[in-house]
């Protein structure tokens, strides 16, 4: 797998490309570091001699953001798979990465992360931290749902039953399946099942994309 690091802090981008390494080999996996950009320009140059299959990014870059560098690849790539990594977690930030379209958004903090994460964005998933997850229904409504089209959401698919529907709140709610298997009184392997089930029945392709579903259609009052 083609991976491009771009971060304008060079201990980064060396400590991330050794973390994945190491990890990778030890999975019996192959990463490579196809290129090291220091802003978003550069960003934008290596994409294009380099085609990687996943790009790890910083924001706060000199010369150009990496949203913006981000945004300018996706316009030529719309398959380009970029993961915004970085310190910060200030909700302008984190908007315009959802916007844009990005795969996932982390903290540099959470290495035990990059390289699941790096695997899930590769197989068409998105990946957000923790901490992002626990703010969409905020981050939604920033993007311009009001309280008054909340009120008008549409009920939850009627296809799904009410099992299904309270697995969907736990994924909401940012559990993980040993949690909602806890919650729930199920195994967790039974917990992974259903949620695939559930995943078929929406089209949607991964947890993230569940949560968001269940904030932008379920009646917060039904659960």
């Amino acid at each position: 797998m083609k991976v491009l690091l771009v971060d304008d802090d060079a201990l980064v981008t060396s400590g991330i490309a050794i973390i994945l390494k190491a990890k990778a080999k030890h999975l019996g996996l192959v990463i490579e570091i196809v290129g090291i950009g220091r802003d978003g320009r550069e960003a934008i140059q290596l994409y294009e001699t380099h085609e990687p299959d996943v790009v790890l990014m910083d924001i706060r870059m000199p010369h150009m953001l990496g949203i913006e560098a981000g945004k300018i690849i996706q316009a030529k790539y719309p398959d380009a798979r970029i993961i915004y990594l970085t310190t910060f977690l200030e909700d302008e930030y984190i908007i315009e990465a959802l916007r844009s379209g990005a795969k996932g958004y982390l903290l540099k903090t959470d290495y035990e992360s990059l390289l699941p994460a790096i695997e899930a964005v590769e197989q068409g998933h998105r990946v957000f931290g923790n901490e992002i997850i626990e703010k969409i229904p905020a981050y939604l409504d920033m993007m311009g749902q009001t309280s008054i089209e909340a009120s008008k959401r549409e009920p939850i698919d009627p296809r799904l039953s009410e099992r299904d529907h309270e697995l969907i709140y736990w994924v909401a709610q940012g559990l993980n399946n040993k949690e909602i298997a806890n919650m729930m009184h199920f195994s967790e392997g039974t917990i992974r099942n259903y949620l695939s089930d559930i995943l078929v029945k929406l089209g949607v392709r991964d947890r993230t994309q569940l949560a968001i579903y269940y904030f932008k259609h379920v009646d917060r009052n039904r659960m």
